[in-house]
């Protein structure tokens, strides 16, 4: 029976020990990048729940400018026995406004139909009577009303008065609800909230300086109202004119509006 030959081969110490080393090596490489990254994130640990150390402040900021934008109503009202006559005296008023309107400079866009109304006018009618029981009165219908109210928008405000004035003289019956705003308000209004939040933060930071405490990271946001105010401008609640003569041009003052923000930030606080 042959027997066959083993042979053992023996790994040399050095190289057990530097595998084991190498090995060592890696995994002390892989525990402090995973320490790094749990470092790099561990200001957001948290984030996801309920502070409940907090302090709330409000911050105010406002801006001023000067109105570019008048707006105002006109009103043609027209009454006859029948429908048609109203219409035809009415519309042309009308007509007659928008097209000196146009040629004022006011755009198409900025000239709207708001409403148009068609409806039978009444008078109430004493009956006499020689005995009684005497029956009153009772309504009788003499006619229609037509009425056309145009918004209107007028770009160049020191066009405002002159444009009202013109529209007397054109038959409007009234003119209503003239105001003066700011057309393109959108970074007025950033800028007043930028405003509000360094206000808010300059009270956070002084409060917590009273309190002993340290702002961590905000977890609340509003902002209340916005918008503008009028700081001071004139309106117009309604002029009544007649066909011949019309008022003179009224001298418009449009002053500044006042465009606000309000915010209230909550920190947490250590």
């Amino acid at each position: 029976m042959d027997i066959q030959k083993r042979e053992l081969h023996i790994v040399p110490p050095a190289i057990i020990l530097k595998a084991a080393t190498a090995a060592l090596l890696m995994l002390a490489l892989w525990g402090l990048a995973s320490s790094f990254k749990t470092f790099k994130e561990f200001r957001f640990v948290g984030s996801g729940t309920t502070a409940t150390n907090v302090i709330t402040v409000s911050g105010e900021g406002e801006v001023f400018a000067v109105p570019d934008l008048a707006s105002f109503s006109i009103t043609v009202l027209e009454e006859a026995k029948e429908v048609k006559d109203a219409q035809a005296v009415a519309t042309k008023k009308a007509n007659d406004i928008k097209a000196y309107l146009k040629g004022a400079g006011v755009a198409d866009r900025d000239i709207k139909t708001s409403s148009y109304n068609v409806q039978p006018k009444y008078e109430w009618v004493e009956i006499r009577c020689i005995k009684a029981p005497c029956p009153g009165g009772k309504q009788e219908m003499t006619g229609f009303q037509v009425s056309e109210t145009i918004e209107v928008r007028v770009r160049d405000t020191d066009k405002a008065g002159d444009i009202l004035a013109q529209a007397g003289k054109l038959g409007a019956n009234s003119v209503s609800g003239l105001s003066f705003t700011i057309d393109e308000e959108d970074e007025l209004q950033a800028e007043a909230r930028a405003q509000a939040i360094d206000d808010a933060e300059e009270k956070a930071g002084v409060l917590a300086q009273q309190l002993g405490v340290r702002l961590v990271r905000i977890v609340g946001f509003n902002e209340d109202g916005g918008g503008y105010q009028p700081y001071m401008k004139r309106e117009v609640a309604m002029m009544a004119m007649s066909d011949s003569g019309g008022a003179g041009a009224p001298e418009l003052s449009v002053g500044e509006n006042k465009i606000s923000s309000r915010v209230t930030i909550t920190y947490e606080i250590q």
